[in-house]
């Protein structure tokens, strides 16, 4: 399929054979004019293929029907892929336009798709005899899920209901779109403009970062505080200045609430009323119980029973921290409350007093370019892979790519590494790609992206990362690992394509390798010197693993819990978000000097696509897992256990939606988990509920 530009004549690189190294798209060669047409066609294309399947006057088969379903919309796929990193990871202007009128269209595509009436028929009348088509377990396996999505997705309703559907379904596409954007808008408006005078407490790294960051605004010789996390949550946690840690509180937690353009609150009124209708026109009183439904978790109420279960520890843990940070506060003769602009910064020095350990100190043995080795190190070891360096054209310089291959030399799939922030960029951080595994057209191998919002240094300067930064890159190439280990043969069931209160157990457990000595030993080296950390230090960072977990779990599990509620709502109404925000806090006596890690107003797991809407309290499912699958490893007395490693590769790593997920984990495991050992790993296990 090719097409020309209409401006040039030239033939549209987005329509034509991508013929470059490892079968990357040509970025050099793309503009922004080329998307749009190449959604048009793309989007036609593959809509005469869902035609064709469903007009097919031969019986229903698993081929003809199952299999050509899968092979349909590779054009697409391949256009969509291209657009969304641009629009995640370096948009502009014109990718933004582009992005506010190709949501709609592409969900009332999926809507054609889901709510063909004949294509449904075909599948259903599969799905019915699916004991008699002699599929094997994948097959069947796939079947089953081609099932559940169009059953999902309103392809048994009436005419009326699905009509009703596809009209709410494209209204939520373009809400979504417009959520990140007013968050993005109000991250790029943002930056605390500061003097030499103002950097009373910032470490040589922090104002380092400050200074590059005035510089790129075109502010040279000052200093920016950005609200971008690293460089927001950086300034919190060493500026002595308590106005200007204010000030940047008050900026990073208002985004999306503002008011003007860019107010999130309306958008979210009508996000959760449209999500409600949805969930009662296909038979569920709420969007948590439609949502929680086809998940591992399979009701609201098991979602909330571990959340409260964590929650009343969390809290009694938070409230004795906060009370040791108000003594620290009356020491120093202070004669004011602990407000949430204080908390990381006495969180900080009670740390530094208490363990001889500060921020500053740890943070120049966590070079970048050392941790992404790490985490390459630890890929090695339990798997087998090998990360090399290689030269190709991506969308932004500051995207580097390594070819990876398994133990035995075989190419295994193309990673791709972005790990500063700047404008173009949406914050946060996050796996996705460019092409999924998949053996159904061959041996299609994964092109997998991490994208990261760390803060980027002066020119000549090394990129250092706090620990937690560490912990988010390690998170992410979990993902990534998920991506690029995955084995399966058919497109809908590669690599990360599971539920997403099991998708993150993959994310969450690589992040304990962080924290395996051996491992920081090796690669946790001084920036200046070169010196490995010394043990003395690497006691006190592993003696400190819980230190602060009270406000961290608090942080966290306080979205969670609204996330469900907001969710939970019959009918949402005239819904005033931010009294609703501030009447379910007061419900679960959320401490007051701690504010939710996400506030509704941008919270983009919910609302910039919903990915995760009813279903951030999946981190925390995930995590029960992980935990007791890092214990598998400990209780081996080896973190890199062959044995134990060659079965989490089997059933979890390699393995994509092959299998409902509680059995993918027995099969792990060989049970499924208590919450033991996330109270444990989080330091909760001796906590008092409150």
């Amino acid at each position: 399929m090719t097409q020309t530009s209409s401006a040039t004549g030239a033939p549209n690189p987005l329509l034509t054979e991508w013929t470059g190294e490892f079968g990357l798209p040509p970025f050099a060669l793309l503009k922004p004019e080329h998307f749009r047409p190449a959604f048009d066609r793309a989007l036609a294309a593959h809509r005469a293929e869902l035609d064709a399947i469903a007009a097919d006057p031969a019986p229903p088969s698993f081929e003809n029907t199952i299999v050509a379903l899968e092979r349909s919309g590779r054009v697409l796929d391949k256009v969509a892929n291209v657009f969304f990193v641009k629009a995640g990871a370096d948009t502009g202007d014109e990718i933004e336009a582009i992005e506010r009128d190709i949501s709609p269209l592409l969900a009332r595509h999926s809507n054609a798709m889901y709510l063909d009436r004949k294509l449904y028929a075909r599948i259903a009348d599969l799905y019915a005899r699916r004991a008699a088509l002699g599929l094997n377990d994948e097959q069947a396996r796939l079947l089953e899920r081609y099932n559940t999505r169009f059953v999902r997705a309103g392809g048994a309703l009436d005419q009326a209901a699905q009509d009703r559907l596809a009209a709410i379904n494209e209204r939520l596409a373009s809400l979504g779109t417009q959520f990140g954007q007013n968050v993005l808008a109000d991250e790029k408006s943002y930056a605390l403009i500061l003097d030499e005078d103002d950097l009373a407490g910032l470490p040589d790294f922090a104002r380092a970062a400050a200074a590059a960051a005035a510089e790129e605004r075109g502010h040279k010789g000052r200093y920016a505080i950005t609200l971008a996390r690293s460089s927001c949550e950086g300034f919190l946690q060493f500026s002595s200045r308590r106005d200007l840690r204010e000030k940047v509180f008050q900026a990073w937690i208002k985004r999306g609430e503002n008011g003007g353009a860019t107010d999130n609150r309306a958008v979210i009124a009508e996000t959760v009323a449209l999500r409600g209708e949805r969930a009662r026109l296909s038979g569920f009183a709420t969007y948590a119980d439609y949502r929680l439904d086809d998940q591992m978790a399979k009701t609201p109420q098991a979602a909330r029973h571990l959340l409260d279960e964590v929650w009343s520890r969390a809290r009694a843990k938070a409230g004795a921290e906060r009370d040791a940070l108000q003594a620290m506060i009356a020491q120093e003769g202070g004669n004011f409350a602990l407000a949430p602009h204080d908390w990381r910064y006495y969180a900080e020095k009670l740390r530094k007093a208490k363990f001889d350990l500060d921020e500053s100190e740890i943070k120049p043995y966590f070079q970048l370019d050392k941790m992404i080795e790490a985490a390459f190190e630890t890929a090695h070891r339990l798997f087998g892979l090998n990360f090399k360096p290689v030269t190709v054209s991506l969308y932004h310089p500051d995207a580097r790519a390594w070819d990876v291959t398994d133990a035995e030399g075989r190419h295994v799939g193309l990673f791709i590494g972005d790990y500063y922030a700047r404008g173009s960029k949406h914050s946060g951080a996050w796996m996705t790609s460019l092409r999924d595994q998949q053996k159904l057209s061959g041996d299609v191998r994964p092109i997998i992206l991490n994208v990261c919002n760390f803060s980027k240094p002066a020119p000549g300067e090394p990129a250092l990362l706090s620990f937690d930064d560490a912990r988010t890159l390690f998170h992410e190439f979990g993902h990534g690992l998920h991506g690029l280990l995955s084995n399966v043969t058919y497109p809908l069931l590669s690599g990360t394509s599971v539920s997403s209160d099991f998708v993150e157990l993959p994310s969450q457990l690589y992040e304990h390798w962080l924290e395996v000595p051996d491992i920081l030993r090796t690669y946790a080296r001084h920036a200046r010197t070169g010196e490995p950390m010394p043990k003395a230090l690497l006691d006190k960072i592993l003696a400190t693993r819980t230190y602060g977990q009270g406000f961290a779990t608090v942080e966290y599990t306080a979205c969670a819990l609204v996330d469900l509620d907001i969710h939970a709502l019959p009918d949402a109404g005239a819904l005033d978000v931010t009294q609703f925000e501030r009447d379910r806090l007061a419900a679960i006596a959320m401490p007051s000097e701690i504010v939710m890690r996400h506030r509704l107003p941008h919270f983009q797991h919910l609302f910039s696509g919903g990915g995760y809407a009813a279903g951030y309290y999946s981190y925390m499912w995930s995590e029960v897992l992980d935990a007791d699958a890092f214990q598998a490893f400990e209780e081996t007395g080896d973190a890199f256990d062959p044995a134990t490693a060659r079965r989490l590769h089997d059933f979890i790593y390699s393995a994509g939606n092959l299998r409902d997920p509680g059995e993918a984990y027995k099969a792990f495991r060989g049970k499924l988990p208590s919450v033991d050992a996330l109270l444990k790993k989080r330091g909760l296990n001796d906590a008092v509920p409150a």
